[in-house]
């Protein structure tokens, strides 16, 4: 059930009052991390006053990604509730008998359905929670409050709504941060904004800024991972008529690794082994893992985009007039206006092999960044509990917990986060 709000006052945090909150958890954010919190709660009968807030007006995931015929990089079985409780009525497979596919599902043997079906999955699972979703919220801060020992013995998690344009402070004893990553912008697009798009709403914008499906436009896409490859391969479908270019630092697109040794790193039970090394060598082994998610390409996608450069090459051996064309070590620096209106674009490069900076031959009507997420919104959102920490950064347990100072905070009162802890728990998806 959701409270209602109490009055924001966030002009005093810590203040010392004698109220009980209104929730047992607040979860700040409603994706998969938190749909999955959703889902335990339920399977064990656990009865809580929760809460979700959620920016999106609806649930969604990765709607910028789901691209016909794009499938998911890791097996059905690492759902939302299997590997827990393969009894949950929220897995995967009960999903597909309960859309009676279950059987058509089997007929296609494959452990890797379809972006858009597994969407639709998380879609169906969230549907159960709707009472206790508030979508259409953005949060803005939380803050403590102080009980008669002096400690924090609750959560003012300060949210807006979006529509109403109105904010407003509900109360939490536990609050678990879950927001997902924002686009990672690596240069500057002062004035550009309109002929720069980042992946993660590729394909809500740029049908809206390209309307005309059969013309000529220039475009450019940055980035030499999962999400740069698919946007090339699916423009070369969406305008067929177009030029597109990709650009990557590397020396080569590469292909992920999720060969059964090395999709160990996603074991939960890697967390333990990989909480307690120096930091020093958690760092090392991290990047030893990029191969298996990023900067990376599934092999079956490259293959594809291999035969379409060759049936290029079959018919033109000069690469540089080629339609579609795949620029290795190039690292795009920065972006200059090629026209006079402003709408077409220029890339400042950088020659990774040598460092010499250079222009782009061509002009682009538009550019899409596949330059991944940062992973740092939590901080903003707790920065009024800095004062709290006990070294002035937002490390966490073993158990993903906030490390705030025992003398600060009460035992039976966290703060905890998901999908930001890469650094201290590695790649596993517990």
């Amino acid at each position: 059930m959701v409270a209602e709000p109490i009055e924001a006052d966030s002009s005093t945090p810590g203040f010392y009052t004698h109220q009980t909150p209104q929730h047992d958890l607040v979860c700040i954010g409603f994706g998969p991390a938190s749909l999955a919190i959703a889902i335990a709660l339920h399977d064990r009968g656990i009865k809580a006053r929760v809460l979700y807030l959620e920016k999106q007006p609806s649930f969604r995931w990765h709607a910028g990604m789901l691209l016909p015929d794009a499938r998911m990089q890791i097996s059905f079985l690492k759902d939302l509730a299997t590997l827990r409780d393969p009894t949950s009525k929220f897995t995967f497979i009960n999903y597909l008998k309960s859309k009676n596919r279950l059987v058509a599902f089997t007929n296609l043997s494959t452990f890797l359905p379809l972006r858009e079906e597994y969407n639709d999955y998380m879609t169906w699972c969230a549907s159960h929670f709707e009472d206790d979703v508030k979508y259409g919220h953005e949060t803005t801060s939380v803050s403590g409050t102080n009980g008669e020992d002096g400690l924090v013995e609750y959560w003012r998690v300060t949210s807006r709504d979006i529509a109403a344009k109105k904010s407003s402070t509900i109360t939490a004893r536990n609050v678990v941060i879950a927001i997902g990553g924002t686009p990672r912008i690596p240069m500057p697009v002062d004035g550009l904004e309109s002929q720069i798009v980042h992946s993660s709403s590729y394909s809500a914008a740029v049908p809206h800024i390209l309307e005309a499906t059969c013309k000529s436009y220039s475009l450019a896409v940055i980035g030499g991972g999962q999400s740069s490859a698919e946007i090339f391969n699916d423009l070369q479908s969406r305008y067929p008529n177009c030029s597109v270019s990709l650009f990557t630092g590397a020396s080569a697109l590469k292909p992920s690794d999720d060969s059964p040794f090395v999709n160990e790193v996603f074991d939960p039970e890697r967390v333990d082994t990989f909480y307690q090394l120096p930091p020093e060598s958690r760092h090392q082994s991290t990047l030893s893992d990029k191969a298996t998610n990023y900067g990376v390409v599934r092999p079956e996608l490259l293959d594809r985009l291999y035969e379409a450069m060759y049936h290029q090459r079959l018919h033109e051996p000069n690469q540089s007039k080629w339609q579609f064309k795949i620029v290795p070590w190039r690292e795009v620096v920065g972006f200059d206006k090629a026209s006079a209106d402003g709408r077409q674009i220029r890339l400042g490069l950088k020659n990774t092999s040598n460092g010499e900076l250079s222009k782009s031959d061509d002009i682009f009507d538009l550019v899409i960044l596949g330059t991944g997420y940062e992973r740092k919104g939590h901080e903003t959102l707790l920065e009024p509990t800095r004062h709290l920490l006990q070294d002035d950064r937002f490390t966490v347990e073993r158990n993903y917990r906030v490390r705030y100072r025992k003398d600060a905070v009460a035992e039976d009162c966290g703060v905890w986060l998901q999908g930001c802890c890469e650094d201290t728990h590695g790649a596993s998806l517990e």
